[in-house]
């Protein structure tokens, strides 16, 4: 059974069309698509995100989770009725990862009314974790501006 709000979602490229001139674009952030049960996406590695260490700065996993989370509640809600921001983020960094793309998932732990949690999953390339990171999302009562 589907989370989502719509019969139809919009696509990854509605959905990336809505970022320019925002932290995401720069990071180089990209929505790749979703399942009935969560939004995917993927980050480059490159000098956008790395740390002066020379890998993916904690940061920038950060930004990429609370990115899946905010934009994965937004389309649970009525987006007429309703706006979701992140409230709280936390995030334990497992592996370095130095160069190509990193991977994230994110799936719903608990959507409640005015509250949501998301579980988000990063991944390098082969699969290995990268970073687990849990948000939670405010539900405000206003219409969304995407």
């Amino acid at each position: 059974m589907s989370i989502w709000f719509a019969d139809e979602l919009p696509s990854a490229e509605w959905v990336d069309s809505r970022c320019d001139d925002t932290a995401i674009r720069s990071l180089g952030i990209e929505i790749t698509g979703f399942t009935d049960d969560s939004i995917r996406g993927r980050m480059p590695v490159d000098s956008r995100t790395r740390q002066p260490g020379g890998v993916l700065h904690g940061g920038s996993s950060v930004l990429f989770a609370e990115t899946l989370a905010s934009w994965g509640s937004s389309f649970t809600v009525d987006r007429e009725r309703f706006h979701c921001v992140g409230m709280e983020i936390n995030a334990n960094h497992t592996r370095p990862v130095a160069s190509g793309w990193v991977l994230g998932e994110a799936r719903p732990i608990t959507r409640g009314r005015t509250t949501q949690v998301w579980d988000i999953r990063i991944t390098d390339e082969q699969g290995r974790s990268v970073c687990v990171s849990r948000c939670t999302i405010a539900v405000l009562a206003a219409p969304s501006q995407y």
